[in-house]
């Protein structure tokens, strides 16, 4: 009895000459190869890609995956810590000639809040994030922000700051 791979096939199966007969083969000028040349692998593996019938549901899926946790509250020993640290941060960053010259490379961890109205998480819960870099400003006064490289953090959302050697 005839096999496909490990499946046998049924006797009465209703292509059972066709598929004795095998793939049909062409000469390579013939007009049949003339008219429907044959494909290069990498344009077969478009034809058979996944179609997203519902844009975005995939994502949408994963963001549900993210797990958010309680914003994490300071003891005052580290909330003392955490003000010092932005003194010093603010005393080697006090203007831009004295940011380049220190160039103090820090690593802050920080509370995000969750941004997705969709998510039960939305307002109550976020992340622990951590981003490092260059420390290039601390504004207390007027907007309460540290610059790590490019990117402005609230410092209401800081939880702790690390300063490393920088290796560059």
């Amino acid at each position: 009895m005839d096999r496909i791979g490990v499946m046998q096939i049924p006797p009465d199966f209703k292509y059972l000459d066709v598929y004795r007969k095998g793939k049909p083969a062409h000469d390579r000028y013939d007009s049949f190869s003339i008219r429907h040349p044959s494909m290069k692998p990498g344009q077969r593996a478009k034809i058979f890609a996944p179609f997203d019938a519902l844009r975005g549901f995939h994502f949408a899926i994963l963001s549900k995956e993210v797990s958010y946790v309680d914003k994490p509250e300071l003891s005052c020993e580290e909330v003392r810590a955490l003000n010092f640290q932005l003194a010093r941060l603010r005393e080697l960053t006090r203007n831009s000639r004295a940011a380049r010259q220190n160039g103090v490379f820090v690593t802050v961890f920080y509370f995000q809040p969750c941004t997705d109205p969709q998510n039960e998480a939305y307002g109550k819960r976020g992340q622990i994030r951590s981003l490092s870099g260059i420390c290039r400003r601390v504004d207390w006064e007027v907007t309460r922000t540290l610059r790590v490289g490019e990117q402005d953090l609230s410092c209401d959302s800081l939880l702790r700051i690390v300063e490393t050697q920088n290796d560059s």
